[in-house]
């Protein structure tokens, strides 16, 4: 918290949900008037980490950091090469790009 004050400055407001250790820190760092907590006022924030969660949680299935370093470089070639993201084309254009990748994954393998 200290570093992002640092760098970015200080907030008009920092939203929190109502754990008691937020408070203390809140009156350490100067900045208790700042500290917005509600039922859902953190939601947004919240909300905001899931996909660094559900990558948190795809690592928890992983004992060793090697074999998750394996995976994730693997994975990341086969989900760039075959994500193209579908709702963003025309059908056309869409078809072509899964021939043309097709062809070359059908290459890779032969």
């Amino acid at each position: 918290m200290k570093k992002a004050l640092k760098r970015y400055g200080s907030p008009e407001a920092i939203t929190t949900d109502g754990l008691r250790s937020y408070k203390a820190a809140m009156d350490k760092l100067g900045n208790r008037e700042k500290q917005k907590i509600g039922r859902w006022a953190n939601n947004r924030v919240e909300n905001s980490h899931l996909p660094f969660r559900r990558r948190e949680r795809a690592m928890l299935r992983f004992r060793q950091m090697k074999s998750l370093q394996k995976f994730a470089s693997v994975h990341a070639n086969l989900h760039n090469h075959f994500n193209s993201e579908r709702h963003l084309v025309d059908r056309q254009t869409y078809k072509a790009a899964r021939s043309a990748a097709l062809a070359e994954w059908q290459n890779l393998m032969a």
